[in-house]
């Protein structure tokens, strides 16, 4: 007798073995019994029975999708090259399992199609300045369109955008001309400055008796430090007639 129960041990030993499954931590099962949709199985040890049941494991954690490099058109008619990243998890993995065949591939294609009309509503300048906000746009899209597959989109980034090289330079030509334009201006603010700095010092110069003269010998002073400089000094007709009167006077003392 317990030669006839050994074999039958051994074979249901086996049996139960074989029907215990190890869901890890960041896994979730899908149960399927005769074919048919049973369970969420948790992480742990789970018994799954051979030839009536059968089980998918699905992965939970954050998953990162590189979106391919896609040709597209803004909306005034320039032709670029854009790609992005997209990070998304599942938050139902019976949706997953479910709803959608490969969703992986199907979240991959449903952005690379929204990014390129994404790109089409808005014009090379908002693209180039507002990539946030375009990003954000498509993250919301791509996120409402796989929500009955049981995913969450978390973040959509775009990573470079490509443009034709005569658009470089022709970007490149508006960028110096808004340098040559920038520089243009602070040098005509800083003539207005210096001329009105020098009417106040005019003013001053006229309104202080001795001012004018003071500084005419202080010019003087600065460029005598150079002796090879010749220095005509132009002396008004009015200083002259004053030193001949008082040299005039110094002579009749003498007499």
């Amino acid at each position: 007798m317990d030669v006839v129960l050994l074999p039958i041990l051994i074979v249901v030993a086996i049996i139960i073995l074989g029907s215990i499954k190890q869901i890890d931590e960041y896994e979730r099962g899908i149960k399927f019994r005769f074919g048919k949709f049973a369970k969420i199985m948790k992480p742990g040890w789970q018994i799954v029975l051979p030839i009536f049941e059968s089980y998918r494991k699905v992965d939970i954690r954050t998953k990162a999708v590189d979106v391919p490099e896609q040709d597209a058109i803004t909306k005034d008619n320039v032709s670029i090259r854009i790609n992005a990243v997209l990070y998304y998890n599942i938050f139902d993995a019976s949706k997953a399992i479910l709803a959608v065949e490969k969703y992986n591939y199907a979240v991959s294609q449903l952005a690379q199609t929204t990014m390129r009309n994404a790109v089409g509503e808005v014009s090379l300048d908002e693209l180039l300045s507002q990539r946030d906000k375009i990003s954000s746009a498509i993250c919301q899209i791509v996120d409402a369109a796989t929500d009955p597959w049981g995913i969450k989109v978390e973040n959509v980034e775009l990573k470079d955008i490509r443009l034709p090289e005569e658009m470089k330079r022709v970007i490149a030509r508006v960028a110096e001309a808004e340098r040559e334009k920038e520089a243009v201006i602070t040098k005509s603010r800083g003539e207005v400055e210096a001329s009105e700095n020098l009417v106040k010092a005019a003013h001053n110069l006229v309104n202080a008796p001795g001012a004018l003269h003071l500084r005419t010998l202080e010019t003087l002073n600065d460029i005598s430090s150079d002796q090879s400089n010749t220095i005509v000094f132009a002396t008004p007709i009015e200083m002259l007639k004053a030193i001949e009167g008082f040299g005039q006077k110094n002579n009749n003392k003498d007499r």
